[in-house]
């Protein structure tokens, strides 16, 4: 018997092109956004390290992408320390 919630995928990139694997929006879409900041709640900079481990990857997946815009996506989000 499957669980209630067994029917949802998480809110998780899919690589190379970092796209959400439930939603199909580019990753961190807004709901992995809440998830994270939930997640990360009392670690804002463990939030940050984790992005930006993320965001080396991607850059490295997609190496014709626009740096700034990458980083722009993964990181301006991030409510201050």
């Amino acid at each position: 018997m499957l669980r209630p919630y067994a029917r949802f995928r998480a809110h998780t990139h899919t690589r190379p092109l970092f796209r959400c694997r439930a939603c199909g929006a580019p990753w961190p879409c807004s709901r992995a956004r809440l998830v994270l900041l939930a997640m990360y709640r009392d670690n804002p900079g463990g939030l940050r390290h984790h992005l930006t481990s993320r965001l080396v990857v991607a850059l490295t997946d997609q190496p014709r992408a626009d740096p700034a815009a990458l980083t722009a996506r993964f990181l301006d989000w991030i409510p201050p320390d």
